[in-house]
C-alpha cells in the first residue's frame, strides 16, 4: 500500500489480497487485485487526486462481486468490452450488443 493510506484501505487491500491467494491467484496477481479493488474504492470515495470516468460511474467492486457471487462468472461488462473494443478499433461496435462485441474481440 502507498505512503499515508488509511487503516482501513490497507485493511481492505490485505484482505482482497488474502483471498485472491486463497482462490489460487499468484501473489503477483493478488496485489494487482487488490490495488486496483482498493484505489477504485479511493477513487469512489473522493480520496484520490484523480480518477478515471469508469471508476466513479460503473458499480461498485462490492456491488459487483454481490452480484456475479450467485449467477457465477458472466465475464467483463458490456462497457468493459465497448471499451477494449474502441481501443482495438472494431468497426462497428456501437451497434453490436455484449456477444457480438465479445466475438469481435475473440476473432483479433
Amino acid at each position: 500500500m502507498p505512503a499515508g493510506s488509511s487503516s482501513k484501505r490497507e485493511r481492505q487491500y490485505e484482505h482482497i489480497k488474502k483471498s485472491a491467494q486463497d482462490r489460487g491467484e499468484s501473489a503477483d496477481r493478488a496485489e494487482e487485485i487488490a490495488a486496483r479493488t482498493v484505489n477504485k474504492e479511493r477513487a469512489r470515495a473522493g480520496e484520490s487526486r484523480t480518477a478515471s470516468r469508469s471508476s466513479i460511474e460503473d458499480m461498485s467492486s462490492g456491488e459487483r462481486g454481490g452480484r456475479r457471487s450467485h449467477s457465477g462468472s458472466q465475464g467483463p461488462t458490456y462497457d468493459q468490452l465497448y471499451n477494449e473494443a474502441r481501443q482495438r478499433g472494431v468497426e462497428g461496435r456501437s451497434h453490436m450488443n455484449k456477444a457480438e462485441l465479445q466475438r469481435a474481440l475473440d476473432a483479433r
